[in-house]
Parts: structure tokens; C-alpha cells; sequence
């Protein structure tokens, strides 16, 4: 009964957690794989097989078929040198990988341009104080040339 279900991590809910359903999952998507497909990117058996030649090759679960997004990933990110080197189903991890990898690439870029674009306005603002430009100085301007046209409208009103 034990083995059949278990408290949830020992909080006291009083909840159980039957594990059948897994294995009724498991067993209903096993019976859906096509038997003749292969599910290893290799399209050998399984490693631990014994069918390994002198080089290793590592034969992981490939059910996945990368968009040309993914592949310019997988690229970018460094996992493979040329495309034509990506299979043509990879692992969903591998590219889950390449997209957190690619994720904090495009992070640090802009990380980077924020920074430029600070020191750029900084630059920009030491220029405007040089030139005694300032933005009270600018609303200023632009209140006044308000005011003036406000002005010629009502003398244009009044004729």
C-alpha cells in the first residue's frame, strides 16, 4: 500500500499520490510509437547495447524535428559547427538548452547597448550644459512661443 501511494512530501495535507496513472501513461505512449522508427538520433540501438563500435557515439532520445529557427540556435549557441552537422530530430532538451543559452547571449547584448547608450547620453548631456542648453531653458522657449501665439490668435480674434 505504500508503494502504491505516499503522503505529499511530509506536510501533513493528508493528499495521496497514486503513481498508476504514470504508468498507464507511460504504457498508452509506448503503444502509440511506431515500432519501425527509430528513437535515437544515431538511428542505432540504444548505448549498453553492445553494438558500439571503437568510437563512442552518444545516443540520446531524438523526437524532436528543429525548425530553421532552432537550428540557426543550436548554431549560434555553439552545440554544432555547420548545419548540416544537426540530425534531424534532436532531444527537446538539447533545444530548451539553446534557447536559455541564446536567452542570456541577447541579454548580455543589451546589457551592453544600455550601458553605451548611457555613457552616449551622458556625453550628449555635458555638450548641452557646454552649449548652456538645459530643459527648463527649452520649456521655457516652448511656453513663451505658446504664449505669443495664444497672443496673435486673440488679436486675430478681435478683428
Amino acid at each position: 500500500m505504500q508503494a502504491a501511494s505516499r503522503s505529499l512530501g511530509g506536510m501533513g495535507l493528508g493528499l495521496a499520490v497514486s503513481r498508476a496513472p504514470l504508468g498507464a501513461a507511460r504504457r498508452l505512449l509506448a503503444a502509440l510509437r511506431p515500432r519501425d522508427v527509430s528513437r535515437y538520433s544515431s538511428g542505432a540501438a540504444p548505448s549498453g547495447s553492445g553494438s558500439e563500435g571503437p568510437e563512442k557515439v552518444h545516443r540520446v532520445p531524438a523526437e524532436h524535428r528543429p525548425s530553421q529557427f532552432d537550428k540557426k540556435l543550436l548554431l549560434w549557441t555553439g552545440r554544432f559547427k555547420s548545419m548540416e552537422e544537426i540530425p534531424l530530430r534532436v532531444p527537446p532538451e538539447m533545444i530548451d538548452a539553446a534557447r536559455n543559452k541564446a536567452r542570456v547571449k541577447v541579454c548580455y547584448i543589451m546589457i551592453g547597448l544600455t550601458i553605451i547608450a548611457c555613457f552616449a547620453m551622458i556625453a550628449s548631456g555635458k555638450r548641452a550644459a557646454k552649449r548652456h542648453e538645459s530643459l527648463t531653458s527649452w520649456n521655457l522657449a516652448k511656453k513663451a512661443k505658446w504664449r505669443e501665439e495664444a497672443a496673435l490668435a486673440a488679436q486675430a480674434k478681435a478683428k
